[in-house]
Parts: structure tokens; sequence; C-alpha cells
């Protein structure tokens, strides 16, 4: 793997520290973190939602939610999470049945149905997201199951193998995997020319070399990216020149084809130099792609190797920390788009990020203003907060 990169400040060296050292030493960011205390009990939501969503007439037996709760982590069990987020779930007791059905509450279904709605709407954009998607990877193409893990945070329908796949046989295609037998690729079809897509950082290169007082150079603007570091990181003068330099350093875009050494190169050091660069340009084209411009890192990680990407892409984060921030909130490690937020909303929200905002609104009113008596349940206290700690060993 390749050695820390001279960016980061001494704080942040990789050197003899481990893995989990590295995420513990990183600079904080209290307005992505106050986010993610919302999120992590947001995406065990949404876990539970969807099972309720699959199952037969939208009613979920309690039994089976208890069953599956070790794995979606709900720690008190299924019966104190439900009744822990009232305006999003409901219990019915069915004469007929000897077990409770737990169901969504009219708000958070009608939401349910907005966001259903939303991605519906969108397929268009969602064809192009996932042909970008597909163009970055050298072969044109990626595992399907890798497609169906993060089919959410592409803003996909939920029938996307259908609605978006099947219903483009000029643009996509199915094929066995060869590296694992009943699994299937989904790629480009052969024979169509490469879309001449942008990558969204080039957006803002537009914007910074029509402002008026940019400092930039032609170098910077043309291999640059936009830097914005966490409240109280010591930026020195050296620091701030190694940026500099670092952005000025040429690289092979994401939707460029890769030539021998990553973009070439006087030395093996430029070389690797170089290689890191085009990894942290398709980092940030991916999270360009996403809904809500952030993903759990072990979910892109997934695609690493399908990418081109020979480095530990959690350490790729960690090495830039004015283009991403990574949270270890809920166990798990989950990377943001800086440049996509501003105090904690999305600067250029769309309608399925809307829908998702509006159920997290639900999630952290809890039971804040309802009585027992309004729910025809007891008052049960929030549920347990988890050891962040824990997500450094995943």
């Amino acid at each position: 793997m390749l050695a820390r990169s001279a960016l980061l400040p001494a704080v942040l060296a990789r050197s003899k520290t481990t893995s989990a050292q590295y995420v513990a030493a990183r600079h904080i960011d209290p307005t992505f973190e106050k986010l993610m205390d919302g999120y992590k009990h947001l995406l065990k939501v949404v876990a539970v939602q969807d099972l309720i969503l699959a199952s037969p007439g939208l009613s979920l037996p309690l039994p089976l939610l208890s069953s599956a709760a070790p794995k979606l982590r709900l720690n008190r069990g299924a019966p104190h999470f439900v009744r822990a987020f009232p305006r999003v779930f409901s219990l019915h007791y069915d004469p007929s049945s000897s077990h409770a059905l737990v169901r969504l509450a009219p708000a958070a279904a009608q939401i349910a149905l907005q966001e259903s709605s939303a991605a519906s709407a969108a397929a268009p954009a969602a064809v192009d997201r996932l042909s970008r998607l597909l163009s970055m990877s050298p072969s044109r193409s990626l595992p399907l199951r890798a497609i169906f893990r993060m089919w959410k945070e592409l803003g996909l329908p939920d029938d996307f193998e259908d609605s978006i796949i099947a219903r483009n046989p000029t643009i996509f295609s199915l094929r066995d995997n060869p590296r694992d037998p009943n699994t299937h690729l989904l790629e480009l079809v052969e024979g169509n020319p490469s879309p001449n897509f942008t990558p969204a950082v080039e957006e803002w290169r537009r914007r910074e070399t029509s402002r008026e007082g940019s400092k930039a150079d032609e170098m910077e603007l043309r291999f640059g990216f936009k830097q914005g570091f966490p409240p109280g990181m010591r930026l020195t003068k050296n620091f701030r020149a190694k940026v500099k330099e670092w952005q000025r350093l040429p690289y092979v875009g994401p939707y460029d084809a890769v030539g021998g050494g990553g973009g070439g190169g006087k030395s093996s050091k430029d070389r690797m130099r170089r290689m890191e660069k085009r990894a942290v340009g398709i980092a940030h084209e991916f999270l360009s792609l996403t809904v809500e411009k952030m993903v759990e890192v072990e979910k892109i990680s997934h695609l690493r190797k399908w990418f081109g990407i020979e480095l530990n892409i959690r350490d790729l984060f960690l090495d830039h920390p004015g283009i991403f921030y990574l949270s270890t909130k809920g166990k798990r490690h989950t990377v943001f788009l800086r440049e996509a937020y501003d105090r904690g909303r999305l600067i250029d929200p769309n309608p399925v990020y809307e829908a998702r905002r509006r159920l997290l609104e639900l999630v952290l009113m809890r039971r804040r203003g309802l009585e027992g008596g309004q729910l025809g349940v007891e008052p049960a206290p929030e549920e347990e907060e988890e050891s962040d700690s824990a997500a450094d060993n995943v």
C-alpha cells in the first residue's frame, strides 16, 4: 500500500500508527458529527421500513422483526425500537393473530410514497448516474450485487432492475460473472460509443476560473479540487504549500482511459502520486453521483478494484480532509463530500433527499410532545446510544 501522502500535518501522519489510530487522530467536524447523530438512527429506521414495505399488506409481524433485531443492531430489541419512534412506526394487534404487527405510521408512509415517486420520476437521471458509474470502471462493468447494495444511495427506483436496466437494452446488459458463479455483471452495451461525460468537479473549476479575486493559477484550475478543512484544523504555511502543490498535480480523470502507470510521470513516486489523485477523482465523482453526497465506506470499498483503485479507500478519505469527511458514528464509517454541504444540509437538494430529510425530522422528534395515552403504549426511554469507537474495528 502507498505511504501516507505528504499533504497531511504531523498529527495525521500515518506512519507508525495503526489504522484505528489514524481514524481516531482525524480532525472532528462538529457539523457532520451532529448530522450523523441523527443519521445513525435513521439508517436503522430505514432498514426496518424496507422490511415493512416488502411485507404482505405492509404489515411486519413483530416476532419476525425481533428475529432480525441483532442483524439490524436494535440494541434493546424490536418492541423498544418500534415504540421509540412512534411518528414512524405503529403497533397493531390483530385479534385473529397471536402476535402484533408493525406498520408505518401515516406520516412515514406518506414520506415513503413521496420518495418512491421521486425516484421513479427521476428515471432518466438514474440512467445517467448508472451509465457514469459503469464508465468509471476500466471494464465498463460492475457486479450487479454491488449495485443492489447501494441502490438507495444512487437514488434508483426499488424496481431498477426492470425499470432502468431492462427498459434500456441499448445501454445496459447483464451477463454471468465469471469470478463469482450464480451472480451477474451489469455492463454498458458493447459497440456503443463511450459517452463524453464531464466530471462534477469541472463545474467548480469553471466557477473558480470566472470568480473575481481567485488566486488559483492555471494548473490549479485544471487539476484542483475545492478544499474546505474542519474547524480548528491547523493549516501551517508548509501545509498550505503542499496542498497547492497537490492541487497542481496532473492526473487522469475518472472517465478517461488509464495508460501505463496511471498517467505517466518521470519516476515511480510521481506515478504513485498521480494514481492516488486519480483515486481521489473517482471517489469525488462517485460521491457526486449519490443523491445525498454521502455513502458508507464499506459500500464503495466493494468497488475499489473494479475502479482500478489500489489504495485503502478509508485512508484515502483521511488523507484528504479538505475534500472528504469521515464519520464513525453508529458503528460504521460514513464519508461525506464536503463541498456539497453547508451547515449540515445539501446545498443543491433533490426530491429524494428532501423526502429522506423529512423522515429524519420524524426520527429526531422521537416521542417529543406525545403522551403515552395518545400512543396507546407506555412511554419508552430513548434508544440506547452506541459506542462509536467500535467503528474503528470495521
